[in-house]
């Protein structure tokens, strides 16, 4: 203790901390911590020179508080309050000291104020050395040390991603387990967050994982273009967090250290079988963390979320997101479009024939853009190898096409004679899917211009009479007769007709 007794001797000899500090070799800090600890007990040189070695070690080694005086004791009171004011926007330490001043008329002055608030702020918390306005940012972030669930009928072990979500003035607190990281989870667990808070920060602050930045800068990262969609949806800005700069978003760091001292102890001993059941323990177990009182400070991170923050948050918008994937064709020549995913064809306006366009789906829609603008919009179908057309898409002798029916042909045969129609329904009958057969019964009707109507049904009824339902034989039957009927057979297409024979016949 003789060090102490000569720090305290040489600084009220008016000597210097830096001449302490090489006289006694001892440290700066060493020094500071020894005076600073003497003004702050108020005792004179000649009560330190009476006091034990004993006494002395326990005003300045011990790791015991000293008494506050009245004076300050009315100081660390007011900083609670202080600190929560400094969250809103345009409180500034002095117009606290102000409102201090106002009510402690003969209290410390600006300058040992804003001293005292540094102390104590370090002392309560010292790693939070940044201010946070209410409503400004969200940090987001993932734990390092996975959870598991186990199927009940496999038992296999699946791990899950541990997510947490923290506003930057209240501390309040979000979190949940994910099956991954992956782009479609991550976007999912923050508007998860966002509900949870019922409103939307400012800025969002993610790390530099694949799923929220493609590619890493110091100064401009290139974000998720899914991930600014979501942004724009919410109306919020990202805010990349610097590649290996843990501080820029140490209050996440901090969240999910103690959320691994209040929430993984009890997770672990518990055992789930699946996402939903270990959400909703860790939901009540956050519910406790919210409501617990912030070390040093006589309110909750859920009281100063409602008091202090929630009415900053913007609010919410009226749909949730929907995540847009993206995939690139060129418009084939009946104007559609192929989205490879579903193998479904979307119709576009036939001015785009053979252009190359970009199509944007989600579960529920499917948008075409051309250079940036939108050309098209349709309901998804996920039906496979099916057409969705928009009639005013099409040019004029597309529309006609989009009004085959099965119905239209069968029509249009019974006016031209009942045997022609017999024939339009066998081919309709022959094909999988009516619209196999819509070419070739154009085909068939097309023949009363060509040929006239009498021929087409004298045709149509030798075609009935040997079972015969083929585009292309009724073509032949009509150009050469039934001699042609011979030629298929050696081309294997009438089996079951080896002996036909004779000429054709037309009145």
């Amino acid at each position: 203790m003789s060090k102490v007794r000569k720090v305290i001797q040489l600084h009220c000899q008016g000597k210097s901390k830096l001449f302490i500090s090489n006289y006694l070799s001892l440290s700066r800090n060493t020094v500071k911590k020894y005076i600073a600890l003497y003004q702050m007990l108020n005792l004179s040189p000649e009560a330190i020179k009476q006091k034990s070695d004993v006494e002395l070690e326990t005003l300045f080694i011990s790791n015991k508080e000293p008494e506050l005086s009245p004076k300050l004791k009315d100081l660390y009171a007011f900083f609670p309050h202080m600190e929560r004011e400094l969250k809103k926007v345009g409180v500034t330490k002095l117009t606290m000291w102000q409102q201090y001043i106002a009510k402690h008329p003969d209290g410390y002055k600006s300058s040992q104020f804003c001293e005292y608030y540094k102390r104590w702020g370090k002392k309560v918390n010292p790693v939070m050395h940044m201010t946070h306005k209410a409503g400004d940012k969200m940090f987001v972030d993932y734990a390092g040390k996975t959870l598991e669930i186990v199927d009940p009928e496999t038992g296999e072990v699946q791990e899950l991603q541990f997510f947490v979500a923290i506003l930057g003035a209240s501390q309040y607190t979000y979190a949940e387990v994910s099956p991954s990281q992956k782009k479609e989870d991550f976007i999912a667990s923050i508007e998860n967050a966002l509900h949870y808070f019922r409103g939307v920060p400012a800025a969002i602050v993610p790390d530099n994982l694949r799923s929220a930045v493609t590619k890493s800068s110091r100064y401009e990262p290139t974000i998720n273009e899914t991930l600014l969609d979501f942004a724009e949806h919410y109306e919020t800005t990202i805010l990349p967090a610097r590649a290996y700069k843990p501080r820029d978003k140490s209050l996440a760091e901090g969240a999910v250290k103690i959320l691994y001292q209040r929430i993984y102890p009890v997770i672990k001993q518990e055992e789930f079988t699946s996402i939903k059941s270990m959400n909703c323990r860790v939901w009540e177990l956050l519910k406790q963390h919210n409501n617990k009182k912030l070390t040093g400070r006589p309110y909750s991170r859920y009281q100063s979320f409602k008091e202090d923050e929630q009415e900053k948050l913007s609010s919410l918008p009226v749909t949730r997101f929907e995540i847009k994937q993206q995939s690139f064709a060129t418009v084939m020549m009946n104007g559609h479009v192929l989205l490879g995913k579903d193998k479904h064809y979307y119709s576009v306006p036939f001015q785009y024939i053979r252009k190359k366009v970009k199509l944007l789906f989600t579960s529920s829609s499917v948008e075409i853009y051309y250079k940036y603008n939108r050309i098209a919009s349709h309901r998804r179908n996920l039906k496979p190898y099916h057409y969705t057309t928009e009639k005013q898409h099409l040019a004029s002798t597309h529309q006609f096409v989009t009004d085959w029916t099965p119905q239209r042909f069968i029509d249009w045969a019974t006016s031209i004679d009942p045997s022609v129609e017999e024939l339009i329904c066998r081919i309709l009958e022959q094909k999988q899917h009516p619209e196999q057969a819509y070419k070739s019964c154009m085909g068939v009707l097309s023949f009363v211009k060509k040929v006239g109507k009498q021929r087409l049904i004298n045709a149509c009824k030798r075609a009935l009479e040997y079972d015969i339902s083929n585009y292309r034989i009724i073509q032949r039957i009509l150009e050469n007769g039934l001699d042609s009927i011979e030629e298929e057979q050696n081309e294997q297409i009438l089996p079951e007709h080896q002996n036909i024979r004779g000429k054709h016949y037309y009145n």
